[in-house]
């Protein structure tokens, strides 16, 4: 018979053991927190002083700008291996 409720469910998980030692580390923890504590604060910025919108939209797009040209720059890199190594003498 099949046991459809586990005393322990963690068992039945194989990433569980990598979670519950990432969860023991305090640090790792904390790391977890700083995504959402840093958006918190960036929204009562853009609260007290709206003018910070513009200036982060304008980083993001200046950031996704250079993103954007060094992947390109990745891609025909890699298309000129990749036609390199599949030509004919």
């Amino acid at each position: 018979m099949v046991d459809i409720h586990p005393k322990n469910p963690m068992s039945m998980c194989p990433m569980a053991s990598m979670c519950k030692g990432m969860a023991d580390k305090p640090p790792s923890l904390l790391l977890l927190m700083m995504p959402g504590l840093a958006l918190i604060v960036v929204g009562i910025v853009i609260l007290v002083e709206p003018k910070v919108l513009v200036w982060l939209v304008a980083v993001l797009a200046i950031v996704l700008g250079v993103a954007l040209l060094m992947m390109a720059a990745w891609f025909r890199r890699m298309a000129e291996q990749f036609q390199g190594a599949h030509q004919s003498p």
